[in-house]
């Protein structure tokens, strides 16, 4: 009997031992994603209520300050290679860990492998992808996983976690539907006459090589919704006209090339604005900026100065009639013994017939007006009824300029785009089939073929999206950060250096786009971080942002008109039945003087607080200057 007490006082003891211990025990959650020296909150959770002040947490034997939060305990601490983190409770080590954080560096590996890819490869799909897959096996390879098992999860977390995050979510979906809506109604307005329309009507007014430049510069402008629609129909329509008035097709790639990807980049109704506000977003995520990417958008317009300066240098060729340099050949060459070759290939006929309206189809210039209007309209309401709020409408105190601001930025930009590109499509269609130039069969046929000119485009964004995803789980801006501190760049020059490095990429790679979706989710939030670091006020950093976010846009179409593999170049070479080399030759000096300009007179300036306006003024006087002075006269 009294060996059965004996056993039993002994279970009791012991499960009161284990019991406690197993009240002790504490689990310690970490984020899925450790980086290096980036500061992160380490969760410490129980199965029973602590008392934390019995509760020590040591690094490196260091004591690490616990918080309290809603019977939650959490520290917040950064961790670097052999760093050692101990919990102890009630003087008993409850936990130990050697955390095996990623180096910081390593973040900028999935950016610039895509970067040397698309310099190496001349391609951007491809590159894109490479570039998460190296991030996503760097992220498995540290959390313990072998190289080949750490290549496989990462292949598999390209598809399954950052190209599916990309997709779930609201915003990218909506800019999606836009840009194929868009191209839709682009399809279907250049199939219905609308867009023959516009130019015939327009190519009547071409008598002399002046004025048929200045049509073709004023249709560049007119149709400012696509640059690819701008490029192949501006091309091909006035090619003929061109020609009889023997303007070298040198000089009519130029005039196309030069107002296409210009103007449809600072428009605010095109299929790239969706990309950009894309990019935006991805780039001020997280910076607790209290103004829209339509917003951001719009405030950047005054420091876009290469593509006003390129417009404008344009126009001023144009009314001076003076060339210099390789085209000036060119211009001479063709008034003389007019135009005679033609380089258009099967292969690139195939590609322009895509655009291409079809003979019987009668030229009616309203097909085309009528549903940009709707579109460009349908986006202004549409801001308006998203953004409208009645007490600031009514406020005397605020000026007008600052409640239509206000309404833009609390509009949802995304809906009203996705709003007005249906309605803009409808009345395509409606159009279309009421005058019966289209049957219904053939207006979706023409609508689904529009759709597909513009899945390039999506394929782009949601690698750029995974990108800027995969850079945001890494702390690459963070990296960028570092790296601008210790080599003291004064935020003044961040405009400046994502201009030239923007240019360069996007000539290396031919893309505008993949340069936008590299540079935006990297160099704005590095941009925002050194502002304030430096010491400036919010109010003192939007100008700089401002021309941050303008200047990545100007470089990436500067370095699509130098480089000799972008898509729009080479469309430009095509729709005007140029040599491809010539156009290049031809077009690059005046690109670079207008981008050497743009630079030294406009985004230098600019982020040292010169308003804007006088810089605009100033560039094209040099602009004009450099154009009288150095330019001849094209006379034969």
């Amino acid at each position: 009997m009294l060996l059965k007490r004996l056993l039993l006082t002994i279970a009791i003891c012991f499960g009161f031992i284990l019991s406690n211990a197993e009240n002790n025990k504490i689990e310690v959650v970490f984020p899925d994603i450790l980086v290096e020296s980036v500061p992160y909150k380490i969760e410490l959770t129980t199965n029973t209520s602590l008392n934390s002040t019995e509760l020590i947490a040591l690094k490196n034997n260091t004591p690490l300050h616990i918080n309290q939060e809603e019977n939650q305990q959490y520290i917040e601490t950064s961790f670097k290679q052999g760093d050692h983190l101990e919990i102890q409770y009630q003087n008993e080590t409850v936990y130990t860990s050697e955390p095996n954080p990623i180096p910081l560096w390593f973040s900028i590996l999935p950016p610039l492998i895509a970067i040397i890819m698309a310099l190496i490869t001349k391609e951007v799909f491809s590159a894109l992808f490479i570039g998460l897959l190296v991030g996503t096996t760097v992220i498995f390879k540290y959390k313990g996983f072998s190289f080949f098992v750490s290549l496989g999860k990462g292949l598999f977390a390209v598809v399954d976690t950052y190209a599916l995050q990309a997709l779930n979510n609201p915003d990218h979906l909506s800019i999606i539907i836009f840009s194929m809506l868009i191209g839709g109604m682009v399809a279907l307005i250049t199939m219905n006459g609308g867009m023959k329309g516009i130019v015939y009507h327009l190519a009547k007014y071409a008598k002399s090589p002046r004025s048929g430049q200045f049509i073709t510069w004023l249709m560049g402008l007119i149709i400012f919704f696509d640059d690819y629609a701008n490029t192949l129909v501006v091309g091909n329509t006035m090619r003929p006209v061109t020609d009889k008035l023997k303007i070298s097709r040198e000089k009519l790639s130029y005039l196309v090339d030069s107002t296409s990807a210009p103007i449809a980049s600072v428009a605010f109704i095109t299929t790239w604005i969706g990309a950009e506000l894309s990019y935006i977003n991805e780039g001020i995520n997280h910076l607790g900026i209290d103004q829209s990417a339509y917003q951001i958008f719009l405030s950047s317009l005054t420091y876009s100065f290469y593509p006003v300066f390129t417009i404008g240098f344009v126009l001023m060729l144009i009314i001076k009639n003076r060339d210099f340099g390789p085209m000036y050949k060119m211009e001479i060459k063709a008034r003389k013994n007019g135009i005679h070759k033609s380089y258009t290939s099967e292969k690139n006929a195939q590609i322009l017939s895509e655009f291409e309206t079809s003979e019987n189809v009668k030229a009616r210039w309203y097909n085309a007006f009528i549903p940009v209007i709707v579109v460009v309209f349908g986006t202004i309401i549409g801001l308006f009824y998203t953004g409208w709020d009645a007490d600031t409408w009514s406020d005397t105190h605020i000026s007008f300029t600052s409640k239509l601001s206000a309404i833009i930025g609390n509009a949802d930009s995304f809906k009203a785009l996705i709003w007005s590109s249906l309605i803009g499509v409808l009345v395509s269609i409606a159009l279309s089939t009421i005058q019966r130039v289209l049957t219904l069969k053939e207006s979706m046929e023409g609508l689904v073929n529009g759709f597909k000119t513009m899945f390039n485009a999506v394929l782009i964004l949601i690698l750029a999206w995974s990108i800027a995803l995969i850079t945001e789980h890494m702390h690459t801006a963070t990296f960028i950060t570092e790296i601008l501190r210790v080599v003291k760049v004064s935020p003044y020059w961040i405009p400046a250096l994502a201009f030239i490095f923007s240019g360069f990429i996007a000539f290396s790679t031919g893309s505008s786009w993949g340069t936008m979706a590299i540079i935006y989710p990297l160099i704005l939030p590095a941009c925002w971080k050194i502002c304030i670091e430096y010491g400036f006020s919010a109010d003192q950093t939007f100008p700089i942002f401002y021309n941050v976010v303008s200047t990545v846009l100007a470089g990436s179409v500067l370095g699509d008109h130098c480089s000799p593999i972008s898509d729009t170049t080479i469309l430009s070479s095509l729709a005007s039945s140029c040599n491809h080399l010539n156009h290049v030759k031809t077009q690059m000096p005046y690109a670079l003087l207008v981008g050497v300009v743009s630079l030294c007179i406009g985004t230098i300036p600019g982020a040292f607080g010169i308003p804007t306006w006088s810089l605009f003024i100033v560039g094209f006087l040099i602009l004009y200057l450099i154009i009288v002075k150095i330019g001849k006269k094209v006379e034969v």
